[in-house]
């Protein structure tokens, strides 16, 4: 299926692992123009390369943190304006909710919400201005259903929810949409230390703790399995697209059926 993405211009933030690295290079090979940003100059050079392998549009590497006002400011300053916005920028930990210090809070707040706060205060009036964009927030099923020892990470992924949908409402006749994107447990990087801290024994080899991790603490998983970044990266693409005009202050989950609701 041609995306119709050719000469779109989009910037991926948290793009030089897992769910942004895979979005960014869904992007670049369905023609989209993308920048990628990151903190590390080494890891963001080796996302850069490998996005552009297969490519059919143009890759740039930022070296800024919008987790920061000062690396929002460094990223604005250098893109002024993009079509697509992927605000994928964020952290998690396990923590038992009483040794959730203040510093935890305002840490995963800053880096979940405010980061991409700052760039949709940006880009979405520029967007309104030339009569199209597609905003979307990578948020979590953690949002919709806390797991009891992530408490702090799932306010932040319900936090995004709310804002995407409150910015959609400010999108009428625009051409503009914001969306969010629930992605369940996916596979990433630290997906080893993630399931280790959790296992009931960490000396377990690694398919054993995923599936004890599905058992024990995701039982309402459907597919009972990590979800892979590319399979995230899909949903991304489609909404980033203009095919998918229509579909606006939407939360669209690819988390495998941990959430069970209808609707």
């Amino acid at each position: 299926m041609d995306l119709q993405l050719t000469g779109r211009s989009a910037l991926v933030t948290g793009s030089t692992a897992g769910i942004g690295l895979a979005i960014a290079t869904r992007l670049a090979a369905e023609g989209a123009d993308v920048v990628i940003t990151g903190r590390q100059r080494a890891k963001l050079d080796t996302a850069a390369a490998q996005v552009q392998v297969g490519a059919a549009g143009r890759v740039r590497a930022i070296l800024a943190d919008p987790g920061t006002p000062e690396g929002a400011e460094t990223l604005v300053r250098a893109i002024p304006e993009v079509d697509i916005l992927v605000n994928n920028l964020g952290i998690y930990e396990v923590k038992a909710f009483t040794e959730i210090a203040d510093a935890d809070w305002h840490h995963l707040f800053e880096v979940n919400v405010v980061s991409g706060t700052r760039l949709a205060q940006t880009y979405f009036p520029r967007m309104q201005g030339r009569g199209w964009g597609r905003i979307v927030f990578v948020s979590s099923e953690s949002g919709l259903v806390p797991p009891p020892d992530m408490i702090h990470y799932a306010v932040t992924k319900s936090a995004q929810l709310t804002i995407a949908r409150g910015l959609a409402q400010l999108t009428k006749g625009s051409g503009v949409t914001v969306n969010t994107v629930l992605p369940g447990p996916t596979r990433s990087d630290g997906i080893g230390d993630f399931l280790k801290s959790v296992a009931s024994d960490p000396t377990l080899p690694h398919d054993a703790m995923e599936a004890e991790f599905f058992r024990l603490h995701r039982p309402l998983s459907l597919i009972q399995r990590m979800i892979e970044p590319d399979e995230i990266a899909a949903m991304v693409a489609y909404l980033a697209s203009p095919l998918a005009a229509a579909t606006n202050g939407a939360a669209l989950r690819v988390e495998g059926g941990i959430v069970p609701t209808i609707a």
